[in-house]
């Protein structure tokens, strides 16, 4: 397969693309040009050139890693992806379905027949197939079970047990297990008879008669250290395990902080039940970022870029009509106070600047406030104080955004009461920014909901309702009738 640097690999995946969509152009003129034909051997043409579309795509595909397949699936559009994978999927269907995005792979498994489902999970390892069985049909996969044998049928139920967001759901069986009584030689000498290492091995797990893991043995230390030792010398008793019902987010940030390629999967009694890796942790990440980039625009994380029109338009309806809601709630904040736009139009061009200089505050602290929640860095013991320090903030930065807003207004209109009025009006709404920004990602972690869902959204409709508000509320108090 080809190795592209990592530096152009942007630009390598987009000329594999181009030539892909090429390709398929060539062929769908060459399918127009047989259906025109008046040949007699109409059907046989029109076979070979079929045969001659798929030998060329898998020609194509053969030099590239499944998750350049993946990428160019992705990028598809419906009809052109499914004529792309009805060519490849039986050399790669196993590694291209992990590959892709989820939405994307609930198209190509829904053209699949349950024989063929059944045939690539042959190919791949229980969490592989665990982490497919949400798309995979009931009774397809009951055919999957039917062809693992008992200790593979007991692994995939194992992590099919867990919930999404534990560490058991993400953990793998790969591992290498020993005795702290053997010798480094011993251990050598076992794992040349294996012929080769699970991938991402950087550590052998030592347990003891019960499966209990007392330590671990890395493999620097296996090359360096004297073949005579035993392995209760060399190995490391201070390391990184984490139980099956800890939280994958809280593992992730456990992999960052201590640089961890792997590390042992342990139940309560601290038996050995599998391995969590380095590739699933950088799985998880994505996913989760992509979810939450998502989730704060109000467009829901199994949507394909190229599905159907009427999906994607469901997908977002939600959202959209919370959007009618509080637009609706801003004209009418609007039209209470149309005498007073009508007595002084400066309000109408100034109206914009107290709402957007609301919804930049408040989407700063709420994109601070997630990202935070995220890391785990807020609790119970901090959590005043940040909401103390980001309204000394709000107020500092109020202060000066406002002053600078209401010299400007005055250089325009020479209305000094005006300047007064908007620059009040921004600190106020800025404060109010700030205590939204905060109150609906701390209330939605607070009561087990997503921060991140809908965030930006539900921020931008109260800032700019209050701004509005705040605003024409100060100019008839103090601008009207003076």
């Amino acid at each position: 397969m080809d190795s592209p640097n990592p530096l152009d690999s942007t630009q390598f995946l987009q000329q594999q693309l181009q030539a892909v969509v090429a390709l398929l152009e060539k062929q769908e003129l060459e399918n127009s040009l047989v259906r025109k034909s008046t040949s007699s051997h109409h059907d046989l043409e029109e076979a070979l050139v079929s045969k001659q579309h798929q030998v060329r795509l898998q020609e194509k595909m053969s030099d590239l890693h499944p998750a350049d397949i993946a990428f160019i699936l992705e990028s598809l559009p419906l009809d052109q992806r499914q004529t792309v994978w009805n060519s490849i999927k039986s050399d790669y269907d196993g590694q291209i379905l992990l590959e892709v995005s989820d939405a994307v792979r609930q198209t190509l498994i829904s053209g699949m027949e349950e024989e063929e489902l059944a045939t690539f999970a042959s190919n791949l390892d229980t969490d592989e197939i665990a982490d497919l069985a949400a798309d995979i049909p009931k009774r397809a996969m009951l055919k999957i079970l039917r062809s693992l044998n008992n200790q593979e049928r007991t692994h995939l139920k194992t992590i099919l047990s867990y919930q999404e967001h534990q560490v058991g759901a993400l953990m793998d069986f790969g591992m290498i297990t020993i005795r702290d009584d053997l010798t480094l030689k011993a251990i050598i000498a076992y794992i040349r008879k294996l012929g080769k290492l699970p991938g991402h091995t950087d550590k052998l797990f030592v347990v003891d008669q019960y499966n209990i893991v007392k330590g671990v043995l890395p493999l620097q230390r296996l090359l360096t250290h004297s073949p005579a030792q035993h392995v209760a010398e060399a190995m490391v008793t201070d390391f990184v395990k984490f139980q099956v019902d800890h939280d994958t987010a809280d593992a992730s940030r456990a992999f960052e902080r201590y640089d961890l390629i792997s590390a042992p999967v342990v139940d309560k009694q601290g038996r050995l039940q599998g391995r969590l890796c380095v590739d699933s942790i950088l799985d998880f990440i994505r996913e989760k970022t992509d979810e939450d980039m998502l989730s704060q625009a109000g467009v829901e994380e199994d949507e394909d870029l190229f599905s159907s029109v009427w999906k994607s338009a469901r997908n977002r309806w939600g959202w959209l009509l919370i959007n009618i809601a509080t637009a609706f709630a801003s004209t009418r904040i609007i039209g209470f106070f149309e005498d007073i736009i009508v007595q002084l139009v400066a309000l109408a061009s100034l109206m914009p600047i107290v709402a957007a200089m609301g919804g930049n505050t408040g989407n700063q602290t709420s994109m601070l406030i997630i990202r935070s929640l995220a890391l785990g860095q807020i609790n119970a013991d901090n959590v005043r104080r940040l909401i103390k320090k980001e309204l000394t903030l709000a107020l500092l930065n109020g202060t000066f955004i406002g002053i600078l807003i209401g010299m400007l207004s005055w250089l325009l209109y020479h209305d000094l009461a005006l300047s007064l009025v908007i620059s009040s009006a921004i600190l106020m709404n800025l404060l109010v920014a700030v205590v939204v920004g905060l109150s609906i990602p701390l209330g939605r972690y607070k009561y087990g909901k997503d921060p991140a869902v809908g965030a930006s959204i539900m921020l931008t409709a109260i800032t700019d309702s209050m701004g509005f508000f705040i605003f024409l509320g100060l100019a008839r108090l103090f601008l009207i009738d003076r």
